[in-house]
């Protein structure tokens, strides 16, 4: 491989999502002359926003709330305040609508959560007081344990600490009970298990399967303790925040500089080439933020790679693909249970057994009759999306995962996400005076990253995490390819935006390039590397 003529960085980062924004923000910090090639036109990948519904109304066109970005060591060590970033809370954190018309809500008081819980059964305000006690004792060392590279020594030591062995055990368990066994354990009465499993249906899991309970327990809890708080202004405002800071410390960004491949030689990433034919030397390393398959099978290609690697990749499972509608209103939702009129986010359409049916429809690969939905009410969170009186609200649903979804399929489903909201809200059609939908592929087209409108680049299921995640091996953003680094939500510890990917990325690639160890280093990586990939 040459690449004389090409224009040099030390590090090259493939896309500007987030996790690609943070690697290169982290880099910048230690020094590092660094260029990031965005495909598109934007910066933020997921993490943007625009009116696209009505003149007046903001619309965050992915993601929107924050529980993890909020609480994220990651993203609170690059101290984005300082560039703009400021958070806003609705009244109420959550509320979870059960098809009786009653609505189990958090809120950031703990008190005023256990009185909706109660209303639900004797006692369950107290329970719920007392799982989030034992939340707050494990909070820190585990959100730390979650943003760190795999093995999460320091996180999992202070844990240990904490917890001493018997409760280290019972922890471990929580990690793999499925939501609808946890919700059953902690709570007599429907609301408490409904707001697990609701939260725990962010991810692609059945409320039967593997790990369910854990995301319910972190998201729930989360909410208690910090809330899902919005950026003021938009979702934009964090990879704003991202950018200026980045750009303040030298790094560049290029946008319409789409990679078509990693340079490799000797078994080393060297740089890379856009279309059109630019190329791009590393002095240092190449970060990824793409999904795994992309980058290993488009941009490096099969032929670089042990056959091995190549062949567990065909077993990479994508999460489901995702339908999103926003819409314009001319005042706000009427709720027929009040109730949840102050909840930023709504879940709404199922109760558990609900969730259970509507996720094996999903496995089935059949289009939900009753979807589940996840609502924002984004106005309420932060009344400078829209005009005074009115909503910016958005909706998704889970999809099967397909490529070749045809209009009118979207379209009927749009429908039945409307009667679903106008069940809960009579008179809700007739408050739209706009409306945008987003469906798989137009998730894709507007970011590349979102194959087949999938949101968390590749399944939550617990047969694709930690040293499992893309695939089985280290469980790190390293590659078989020395000085190649995966920085996307397909490494661990997978979606949500809180940086971790890419900050473990820079981190590695930190690692490979010190002068006195990083040798070592590389060794050990690569001696790894060929045991779990042998050629």
């Amino acid at each position: 491989m040459t690449t004389t003529g090409a224009q040099s960085a030390d590090a090259v980062v493939v896309g500007a999502g987030h996790n690609g924004l943070v690697a290169a923000n982290l880099l910048a910090d230690a020094g590092w002359d660094v260029v990031v090639l965005e495909a598109t036109a934007v910066p933020g990948g997921a993490v943007q926003s625009a009116e696209v519904t009505a003149p007046g109304y903001l619309s965050d066109l992915y993601s929107s709330f924050y529980p993890l970005g909020y609480a994220s060591p990651v993203l609170d060590g690059l101290d984005l305040g300082a560039y703009g970033l400021s958070w806003r809370h609705s009244p109420d954190v959550l509320a979870h609508l059960l098809p009786d018309g009653r609505a189990a809500v958090i809120n950031r008081d703990p008190d005023v959560t256990a009185a909706s819980l109660e209303q639900f059964a004797p006692g369950d305000g107290k329970r719920w007081l007392n799982a989030y006690t034992d939340w707050l004792d494990v909070a820190e060392p585990m959100l730390t344990t979650i943003t760190t590279p795999f093995p999460p020594v320091r996180g999992g030591l202070g844990l240990l600490r904490r917890l001493r062995i018997a409760g280290a055990l019972r922890l471990a368990r929580r990690l793999v009970v499925p939501v609808r066994k946890l919700g059953d354990e902690l709570f007599d009465g429907p609301g408490g298990p409904a707001l697990l499993a609701g939260c725990a249906l962010h991810t692609d899991l059945s409320p039967e399967e593997a790990g369910s309970g854990v995301y319910g327990w972190l998201l729930a809890m989360l909410g208690q303790q910090v809330g899902w708080p919005v950026p003021d202004g938009g979702a934009r405002q964090i990879t704003n925040a991202l950018v200026a800071r980045l750009e303040e410390r030298g790094g560049r960004i290029l946008y319409g500089a789409r990679v078509d491949r990693v340079l490799t030689a000797r078994g080393r990433a060297m740089g890379v080439r856009t279309v059109g034919g630019a190329l791009w030397r590393a002095r240092r390393a190449v970060l990824a933020d793409v999904p795994a398959p992309a980058l290993y099978l488009d941009l490096v290609g099969a032929a670089a790679l042990p056959s091995r690697l190549v062949e567990d990749l065909a077993h990479f499972r994508w999460d489901g693909s995702t339908l999103k509608v926003d819409w314009a209103l001319s005042a706000p939702v009427p709720w027929t249970n009040r109730d949840i009129a102050g909840a930023g986010t709504v879940h709404l359409g199922a109760d558990l057994d609900g969730l259970t049916r509507y996720a094996g429809e999903l496995a089935r690969g059949e289009l939900p009759r009753d979807p589940f939905l996840l609502v924002g009410q984004m106005s309420v969170a932060d009344p400078s999306h829209s005009p005074p009186g009115t909503e910016s609200l958005w909706s998704y649903t889970h999809l099967p995962f397909r490529h070749d979804w045809r209009a009118e399929e979207i379209a009927g489903h749009v429908q039945r996400m409307e009667d679903v909201l106008e069940a809960a809200a009579p008179g809700f059609r007739q408050l739209i005076v706009g409306r945008h939908v987003a469906g798989p592929a137009d998730l894709e087209k507007g970011d590349p990253s979102l194959v087949g409108g999938a949101l968390g680049g590749g399944t939550a299921a617990a047969y694709q995490q930690l040293f499992l995640r893309p695939i089985p091996g280290l469980g790190r953003a390293d590659t078989p390819v020395d000085r190649l680094f995966l920085a996307s939500s397909s490494a661990h510890p997978g979606g949500g935006v809180h940086g971790a990917p890419g900050a473990n990325a820079a981190r590695a690639a930190l690692a490979r390039d010190r002068a006195l160890t990083g040798a070592a280093y590389a060794k050990v990586i690569s001696t790894a590397n060929r045991a779990i990939y042998p050629t």
